[in-house]
């Protein structure tokens, strides 16, 4: 079983950074490729970006060069580095991870990848 917990959500200005972290109870967090999902309100909820067991990173065109994604494998715990802040990003913010260990695959963007999930933390963008 593992446990994903976000934080770092919170309210800011269009412009301005914020920085999610997702910490992991999985003892091979190391193995894991893990990305961000967001969801506004009334919407579905959209792959944000994913970095690989590898360190291969991939980002949705709409924040790409505003977002960096990163992990600690020390520390078990995955960030995403939020700058120049949108309204248009404001949507709760969740965590995945696929626990299967050194996995390689090519869907990365799909939910269906991913098997543990956090609970989210809200991001919101005031313009």
């Amino acid at each position: 079983q593992v446990q994903l917990v976000e934080s770092g959500g919170g309210l800011v200005q269009a412009g301005g950074s914020l920085r999610l972290s997702c910490a992991t109870s999985g003892r091979t967090f190391s193995s894991y490729s893990m990305g961000w999902f967001r969801q506004a309100p009334g919407k579905e909820r959209e792959f944000v970006a994913v970095i690989t067991w590898n360190g291969y990173t991939y980002y949705a065109d709409s924040v790409k060069g505003r977002f960096t994604i990163s992990r600690d494998n020390a520390k078990n715990t995955m960030y995403l580095l939020m700058n120049s802040l949108k309204p248009e990003d404001t949507a709760v913010y969740y965590c995945a991870a696929d626990s299967r260990p050194y996995y390689s695959g090519s869907y990365y963007s799909t939910q269906s990848t991913y098997n543990y999930w956090g609970q989210g933390t809200q991001v919101t963008v005031s313009s």
